[in-house]
């Protein structure tokens, strides 16, 4: 039986795209997101990726290719590029091994998307590379950077949200 929802949680992202299907090869073949519903109204088509198996804080990256009309109310315009994530702003996995990021660089090359060339960052931001999605946005990739380890020892494994 599904849990209910007992306190406020931060629970997606969305971006729109120009090509849902496009944007979800991307992302199941780059990262490690699995499509975990699809959406589809007269306002438009979309898809829903997160973590397979993510139980225990559930988060999806929201994809929505809107009909004309519609993504207009939101500010994207038809005909016109989707707006991105600005310089800088990108969205972040966090990768088990060094080697991962650059096996995840190899691939973005051959697809022909890689942004960052695998680099070594200051501690708190660890091994890095990143690629670009087909409607422009940056997927970071790093290893060591820390976040689920310190969200680990910020709130200890086994406690509710100690699910990555």
């Amino acid at each position: 039986m599904a849990r209910t929802l007992t306190e406020p949680r931060w629970t997606h992202i969305a971006l729109p795209v120009t090509d849902l299907e496009r944007a979800i090869e991307f992302y199941t073949s780059l990262t490690p997101l699995v499509v975990v519903a699809r959406h589809q109204t007269a306002d438009g088509r979309g898809a829903w990726l997160s973590n397979d198996k993510q139980v225990e804080t559930p988060f999806v990256l929201v994809i929505s290719q809107f009909e004309p009309e519609v993504g207009a109310r939101f500010g994207v315009e038809p005909g016109k590029p989707h707006p991105t994530l600005a310089p800088f702003a990108h969205i972040g996995i966090e990768l088990p091994n060094k080697e991962d990021v650059d096996a995840v660089a190899d691939k973005a090359r051959e697809m022909g998307v890689l942004e960052w060339e695998p680099m070594q960052m200051p501690e708190h931001i660890g091994y890095i590379c990143a690629a670009k999605d087909p409607d422009g946005n940056v997927i970071e990739f790093s290893w060591n950077q820390k976040v689920f380890s310190a969200i680990q020892a910020l709130w200890g494994e086994g406690t509710e949200g100690g699910e990555g």
